[in-house]
């Protein structure tokens, strides 16, 4: 944990703005709203805490909509990476984060060449809406852009929990902040419409960005494209462990948000503004919030899966999978005593389930024969969160006419209990083999090159097909895409990586769990 904390304290620092002209005028790149010079490392420039709103969501912009940058002709440090956004400091490494509501920044890496019109590949950290940061070492971009200097990759932060998903309007003064519902999917939004403008000046191409994420940035990149005007910001999707099943509905919203009030002692939005952020945070993080978008029928739709199917994305071509164990990765983070009491917690959402269907749950848990309690809940709430919902979203896009790819992530950590975890393909993904917390020991090298250029040829082309002549191993590796009759998926075995029909892994049960994702069950 030391080193971590070093590491992720040396990306920290201020920008200020360079008034005496001197700066190296090769790593300054204009922008509408400023000149911003970066750093050179080896032959990769990295452009770190580039504002991209005019007005940071602090003070009376709490709970408001972003708005545009302004036009500047300053010029301004992009050496360091900005403050995070308050979330939950429990959850991954974000006790290590420096947190402020200034938060609304996004980091650029870039090949040193004069290359132009590059594929732009745009990050979205998960977190579960209240976590994580684009600091995070992991989602340092530097090795990856070095192996595929091809492309251009940013990564942007959001506002999370409260600040960034809270139910308002139904409040006496809440008419003001008809948004606050789901500020964090405006912000992102407000990111790619910034890249969309600024982003032909560090060589990328504008109309060629495939956004990506994991977990609930793999629930953002799925649930932008249904968001209105979003779409002509980016044309690609790759949605690792997410799906639009990542939300809640407003009646969900609005219990939380009372909730809140009540504990704070708060009527009104005017009441909550006075309150110092900290206190807001601390006493979301103790109530278990659950901070999810909202599918408020403004922003989103009532039924995502539905406007799926609808053809609302058939112009997005998709790339969507999951993880062998995903539920794993919590039930070792836990710990069985602290799984056994999450899951608990969980469970209570089972209530609105019809007892004919709580019937196929309990025949698929009691088929698994000589494995404990928590394999049983982890495997159910694994088809619940994530196998059913990812596969469902594969049918949606393409019943509605779309591209879908899918895959199915295999390899084993060597850690206890872990197997194939949720968020395992991270270090695998960001060319990071030395971060082994979650798999303790290395993916094969050419596996995790081949799983990285795949994306990149993704990215640049819709087709994460390989050539012969670009696969890492030398090999043709082609995907097919995914189709309603044959559920094709590529498989990502460690030493095969290789297409099959669903049915001979069983990532859902099609009788016993698929039906549940009608719940949107978080």
């Amino acid at each position: 944990m030391t080193d971590l904390k070093a590491l992720l304290r040396a990306q920290y620092g201020e920008n200020h703005k360079i008034i005496d002209g001197n700066f190296d005028k090769s790593l300054a790149v204009k922008c509408v709203n400023g000149t911003f010079v970066g750093k050179r490392t080896e032959n990769i420039i990295a452009y770190r805490g580039i504002p991209f709103v005019g007005k940071q969501p602090v003070g009376n912009m709490r709970w408001k909509a972003p708005v545009d940058v302004l036009p500047d002709n300053g010029v301004y440090e992009a050496y360091f990476n900005a403050k995070s956004a308050y979330g939950n400091e429990n959850l991954e490494t974000g006790s290590l984060f420096y947190l402020d509501e200034d938060c609304l920044y996004l980091n650029v890496w870039k090949a040193d060449d004069s290359a132009i019109k590059k594929p732009v590949m745009v990050w979205i950290h998960g977190g579960a809406f209240e976590a994580g940061g684009t600091v995070d070492p992991m989602f340092d971009c530097h090795n990856f852009v070095k192996e595929n200097p091809e492309v251009i990759v940013v990564t942007i932060a959001y506002r999370l929990g409260v600040f960034g998903f809270l139910h308002l309007s139904h409040l006496a003064d809440g008419k003001d902040y008809p948004d606050a519902q789901n500020l964090g999917l405006l912000d992102q939004i407000a990111a790619l419409k910034w890249i969309h403008e600024n982003i032909s000046n560090f060589g990328g191409d504008p109309d060629n960005v495939t956004i990506f994420g994991e977990s609930a940035g793999a629930g953002s990149c799925t649930l932008l494209p249904l968001i209105k005007g979003s779409q002509k910001y980016f044309k690609r999707v790759i949605a690792q462990s997410g799906a639009p099943n990542q939300t809640r509905s407003s009646e969900e919203a609005i219990a939380c948000t009372n909730k809140l009030m009540e504990t704070l002692g708060c009527k009104t939005v005017a009441d909550l503004l006075k309150i110092d952020a900290q206190k807001i945070f601390e006493a979301s993080a103790v109530l278990l919030m659950r901070q999810f978008p909202e599918r408020d029928g403004k922003h989103l739709p009532l039924e995502p899966f539905e406007a799926y199917a609808n053809g609302a994305a058939k112009d997005i071509d998709f790339i969507q999978g999951c993880n062998k164990d995903e539920m794993n990765f919590f039930v070792y983070g836990f710990g069985l005593e602290g799984w056994n009491a999450w899951t608990a917690d969980r469970k209570k959402g089972f209530a609105v389930i019809p007892a004919e269907e709580k019937k196929l749950m309990e025949s698929f848990c009691n088929d698994m024969t000589g494995v404990e309690s928590w394999e049983r809940d982890s495997r159910l709430l694994s088809q619940i969160w994530f196998n059913a919902p990812v596969i469902k979203l594969a049918e949606s896009q393409t019943q509605g006419g779309g591209k879908s790819y899918a895959y199915y992530f295999t390899p084993e950590a060597s850690l206890p209990i872990m197997k194939c975890g949720h968020a395992i393909e991270l270090a695998s993904i960001f060319n990071h083999p030395e971060m082994t917390d979650d798999t303790g020991r290395v993916f094969d090298e050419i596996f995790s090159k081949t799983m990285r250029k795949m994306w990149v040829q993704f990215a640049k082309t819709g087709d994460p097909s390989l050539s012969a002549d670009i696969s890492p191993d030398g090999k043709a590796k082609t995907w097919p895409l995914y189709d309603t009759e044959n559920k094709r998926v590529m498989v990502f075995d460690e030493f095969d990586i290789h297409p099959e029909k669903e049915s001979a892994r069983k990532i859902v049960d099609w009788d016993r769990t698929y039906f549940l994702t009608k719940y949107y069950m978080i």
